[in-house]
This record gives structure tokens, C-alpha cells and sequence, in this order.
């Protein structure tokens, strides 16, 4: 038996959905000689992709996660971690870097500190070839400022890359930490398939956990909270301080996700009034205020449950699950027809690639193991 790291997939709705995955977190770096070959052969495959499919086909297919876990593989990454993220999405960069000025695509951000420095990066590429940086900065800003507030599942993004063309077409991929149990969730975004960032904007979401408890703001469960959020906040300031002051004689259960200890009420209230004086018109605007982060967006959604009787929604959004399928049928059957669609892509690319013979030959064998 053939035992493989798959994705099993849930469609529902008409949802655009691009992805999120949780991984086992593992520290250190991959071999200097293996990252080295990556870069080659990343450089090699999507070079290829967007002269024979272009360039958007290209952030199409990488936005996927199940095609994102297979490419890595197919780079030489093919063990099932954290480090599959950054280090494909590093060598992806590499190889940008190179070929991004001939073929129009191009890539900012990364790990830690070097994806504070996405704006900049942004800007720059953009001076170089008349591409909207503001729109693009936007994205970016915005996207992770979902995914580490509005959508509140315990990862705290330490990874943020956004892939773009010339076009101002965008993919992003960023990954989050959960430090309770050293795992690492990965999302993924899409232009073509976001069609609002404040209601359900992930394609398809990637787990192998799903947490019991979370405070999904992006949900469309949660669109009346959205709405109570701007209502509140363009009330007289009288009648926003009056349910501020009652907040605090609340006596919650403990099951509870919002909790009073979560609530500073003074400093909450002069955070909010600040925020109101802005008058947000919709829940986009209020994430772009500065001043609105997880606790703001906590406290307010007590009051649309406690004032308007709305609730946001509280389950974790993942919709797809990585776990072990083998061939035999154990622990269930691999979904073959989706997941063989990917390699036969990546192994008509790879056969194309100008490499040596014995890397083509190495890429083609870990990519066979996976059907």
C-alpha cells in the first residue's frame, strides 16, 4: 500500500472558497542543496505553466491547496509539515526574482520580519512596471487583517505572501501559528474566486483539526453581526457608552467564547468611541480603522448578541481535512480523479522542464508515488 498525504474535499453552496491547512509546525531549515534545487525546478515549472496555460492559470492552480501540496512534493518538500509552506513559497520567490520581469509575475512578503516588509516590496516592483501598488497593498493588508482578527481560530499569522501579475491579478498564502498545540494553519486566497473579504472569502479551507470553538466574523452566518457592529458604532455616543457600562455587569457562562476577562471596559471605551467618531459604513471599513483588532471585534460582538440578539458564527470554517488515504481504501479512499489531475499537470510540465535528467527523473518517481 501506498500510503499519501491527500486532501479530502467538501463543496458546498457556491462558496469561493481558496484554502486553509493546518500542519504539524517543525522548526529549522531545509538543506541548503535541496532548497537550491527547488528553486531550479520552480523556476522551471512555472515558467512553463504560464507560457502554456498564462500566468493567471498559474496563481489559479498554486492557490489550491491539494495542487499546492503536490508542486511541493514535486519540488523535493514531500514531507507533510509547516516548513512545506515557507519553503516552497520561498523558492517560488527565488525563482520570481529571476524570471518574474519576463513572464509578468511577481511575489512580496514571506516569514517573520521579511513579510512586515511586504508594502515596501509591493512598491517597488510596482515603480518598475506602472502596476497599482495601493490596490495591491490594500489586498494584502486587508487579507491578513482577516485572517488574524475577523476569522479568530487561535493562529496568529507569522508567514504572508502574495503572488502577483502584472495585471494586478493576486493570489496570497499565509500561515498562522497556533503556540497551544504547535501546529501551523495555512490560507489561501484567490481574486477571481474572493468575491467580497467579508463574506466567505476562502475557496476551500484545509485541515487536520477542526478547533471546537472560534469566532468566524466573515462567515455568512455572521453577516447580521456585521451589520449590528456598524449600527452600533454610528449611535449616538450617549447610547454607545450606556451599553458599554452594562457590559460590564454581565455574568456570562463559562462556556462562553467572549469573556468579561477578555474585556478591558475602559480602555475598550475610549477604543470605541475613537472608532465610532470614524463612521464605518461597513464591516470592510471598520477592519481597515486602526484601532480594530481581536478584542474590539470580541467586545462587539457580545453587543450584537447581548443588544440586537444576533450571534456570530463560532465554528471553525474548515471545510477541507489532510489526513493519510491509501490506495486500499484504509483509512478511506484517496479521492483519485481531483488528486490525479494535479500530477498529471505537474508531470507534463516537469517532462517539459530543461533539467538534467537524473533531477526530471527523481521529480517524475515522487510524483508517481502519490497515485
Amino acid at each position: 500500500m501506498v500510503v499519501m498525504s491527500i486532501v479530502r474535499v467538501y463543496y458546498y453552496d457556491d462558496m469561493a472558497r481558496t484554502g486553509i491547512a493546518n500542519l504539524p509546525l517543525h522548526t529549522g531549515k531545509a538543506p541548503r542543496w535541496l532548497f537550491e534545487k527547488m528553486v531550479e525546478l520552480s523556476e522551471q515549472i512555472i515558467h512553463l505553466i504560464c507560457l502554456d496555460l498564462g500566468k493567471d492559470e498559474f496563481l489559479n492552480k498554486i492557490s489550491d491547496p491539494f495542487w499546492f501540496q503536490a508542486f511541493g512534493c514535486v519540488l523535493g518538500f514531500d514531507w507533510h509539515s509547516s516548513g512545506l509552506t515557507t519553503t516552497v513559497c520561498g523558492a517560488v520567490k527565488v525563482s520570481l526574482d529571476r524570471i518574474g520581469d519576463e513572464i509578468g509575475l511577481f511575489m512580496a512578503g514571506g516569514k517573520g520580519k521579511t513579510a512586515i516588509k511586504t508594502p515596501q516590496e509591493i512598491e517597488k516592483i510596482a515603480q518598475k512596471h506602472s502596476i497599482n501598488a495601493n490596490f495591491l497593498k490594500y489586498t494584502s493588508r486587508i487579507v491578513a487583517k482577516i485572517d488574524n482578527a475577523a476569522l479568530q481560530d487561535g493562529y496568529q499569522l507569522y508567514h504572508h505572501t502574495i503572488i502577483f501579475t502584472d495585471k494586478n491579478n493576486w493570489c496570497v498564502i499565509q500561515q498562522g501559528l497556533n503556540e497551544k498545540n504547535s501546529m501551523a494553519r495555512r490560507y489561501h486566497w484567490l481574486k477571481d474566486t474572493t468575491k467580497s473579504f467579508t463574506k466567505e472569502p476562502h475557496k476551500a479551507i484545509c485541515s487536520q483539526r477542526r478547533e471546537k470553538l472560534i469566532l468566524n466574523l466573515v462567515a455568512k452566518e455572521s453577516l447580521k453581526a456585521q451589520s449590528n457592529f456598524i449600527d452600533f458604532l454610528n449611535s449616538p455616543i450617549s447610547s454607545i457608552e450606556k451599553e458599554l457600562d452594562k457590559i460590564e455587569t454581565l455574568n456570562l457562562p463559562k462556556r462562553h467564547y467572549i469573556t468579561l476577562s477578555d474585556l478591558n471596559i475602559k480602555r475598550l471605551k475610549k477604543n470605541i468611541l475613537e472608532i465610532s467618531d470614524k463612521k464605518p459604513s461597513n464591516f470592510e471599513q471598520l477592519l481597515n480603522i486602526n484601532g480594530t483588532g481581536s478584542k474590539t471585534l470580541r467586545a462587539l460582538s457580545l453587543i450584537s448578541e447581548i443588544v440586537y440578539s444576533d450571534k456570530p458564527s463560532f465554528k471553525d470554517p474548515a471545510r477541507y481535512s489532510f489526513a493519510h488515504g491509501g490506495k486500499d481504501g484504509h483509512p478511506y479512499p484517496v479521492d483519485l480523479e481531483t488528486y490525479t489531475e494535479s500530477i498529471e499537470t505537474l508531470k507534463e510540465i516537469v517532462n517539459k522542464a530543461k533539467i538534467g535528467y537524473y533531477d526530471k527523473a527523481k521529480a517524475l518517481k515522487r510524483l508517481s508515488k502519490l497515485i
